[in-house]
C-alpha cells in the first residue's frame, strides 16, 4: 500500500514560540528526545532527571514549556545548558509535541510526558534496535503501571505487541506515549499530531502509522507510567473520551488509506464506539446527541 504522505515543516518555530537553545553541540545527536509541559513544575524534575541520566547514546533533550502559568519556567533555568527549552503560549499538548519535532535535530525522536519517567537503558537499548532495523520507522517499549504511587497489574488487553498492530489500535491506544522512538521521516510520511484534539491525539496518529507501518517492541518495561490525577488529560476529558475516538476513526476511513480488509475492521470498531458513546449520552439524558451517534453508528455499517 503506498504511503500516505503529511507535511512536516522544515525546523522553523511557529508564531508565538520562542526556543532557547541552551545546549548546542558540534555533533548531531543521535535522539532528540521531547517533554510537553504544562504546569507541571513539581513533576518536571523527575522526568528531565530520567533522561539526563541515560548513557550509551548521544542525545539531546527538548522540554516545551506550553504557556504554563506555575514555576515551569524557574525549575528549566535550573538546569542550564543540559536541555534546551521551547516556550510558547497555551495551545496544547499535540502543538507542543509538533513544535518539539520542529526544533528537534537527531534522526531520532523520543517523547516523554512530563509526569512520567524513563528507567535507565531506555534510549541506548531502543535506539540500538531502530539503528539496527533500518528500514523501521518506529518502536515502543513496555512499560510499568502505577497508580497513586502504587504498582498497577495490567490487563491482557493492554500487553504491548510488535509488527501489525492496527487492529489493536482500533480498539484502544495500544502504544504508550512515552515509549515511542520514531524516525523523523515518519513525521514526514504520516503528518505530525493533530492539534485540534484535546486529547486522544496519540490514538488517532497511531492508528493513522500503524495502518501502513509495523512497529518494533523492545518486550521490556523501559518507561514508567503514573496516573491517579486529576490534573491528567484522561481524567480531565474521561467523559468524551470515546467521542474523540470516534472521531479519529472517521477521520481515518475519509482518507481512503486503508486495505479493504482494514475499512472494514475501522468500521466495525466505529459502530461499536458508537454505539456505546449514543447509548451512554441516552442513559444520561442527552436524547439528541444519543440518537445521533446511534445513527452514526448503523451508517457506520451500511
Amino acid at each position: 500500500m503506498p504511503a500516505r504522505r503529511g507535511v512536516l515543516n522544515t525546523p522553523k518555530v511557529a508564531p508565538r514560540t520562542k526556543v532557547h537553545l541552551t545546549k548546542k553541540k558540534a555533533m548531531t545527536p543521535t535522539v532528540s528526545v521531547i517533554i510537553p509541559a504544562y504546569n507541571r513544575a513539581a513533576l518536571l524534575p523527575r522526568a528531565i532527571d530520567s533522561v539526563l541520566s541515560q548513557s550509551g547514546v548521544d542525545f539531546e533533550l527538548l522540554v516545551v514549556d506550553d504557556g504554563s502559568s506555575d514555576d515551569t519556567a524557574a525549575v528549566l533555568r535550573t538546569y542550564g545548558r543540559s536541555l534546551s527549552h521551547i516556550s510558547q503560549a497555551h495551545q496544547g499538548v499535540s502543538a507542543a509535541r509538533n513544535a518539539g519535532i520542529r526544533a528537534a535535530r537527531a534522526p531520532l525522536l523520543a517523547f516523554l510526558d512530563s509526569d512520567d519517567w524513563f528507567l535507565k537503558g531506555k534510549l541506548a537499548r531502543q535506539s540500538a534496535l531502530m539503528l539496527a532495523n533500518p528500514g523501521a520507522l518506529v518502536s515502543h517499549t513496555g512499560e510499568k503501571w502505577l497508580r497513586c504511587g502504587r504498582h498497577l497489574n495490567q490487563k491482557k488487553r493492554h500487553r504491548k505487541e510488535g509488527g501489525d498492530i492496527f487492529r489493536r489500535c482500533l480498539e484502544l491506544c495500544a502504544v504508550g506515549m512515552s515509549t515511542i522512538m520514531a524516525r523523523r521521516e515518519l513525521f514526514c510520511r504520516f503528518g505530525m499530531f493533530d492539534e485540534s484534539l484535546p486529547c486522544c491525539e496519540d490514538y488517532e496518529l497511531w492508528l493513522r502509522v500503524s495502518a501502513g507501518e509495523p512497529f518494533l517492541l523492545v518486550n521490556q518495561p523501559l518507561t514508567v507510567k503514573e496516573g491517579g490525577r486529576e490534573d491528567q488529560l484522561s481524567a480531565l476529558h474521561r467523559l468524551g473520551m470515546d467521542k474523540y475516538r470516534i472521531y479519529a476513526l472517521r477521520k481515518l476511513l475519509k482518507s481512503a488509506a486503508l486495505t479493504r480488509e482494514q475499512d472494514k475492521q475501522a468500521r466495525q470498531e466505529l459502530a461499536r464506539k458508537c454505539r456505546i458513546y449514543g447509548n451512554g449520552c441516552l442513559k444520561h439524558g442527552r436524547v439528541a446527541e444519543g440518537c445521533e451517534f446511534l445513527e452514526l453508528a448503523a451508517q457506520a455499517l451500511e
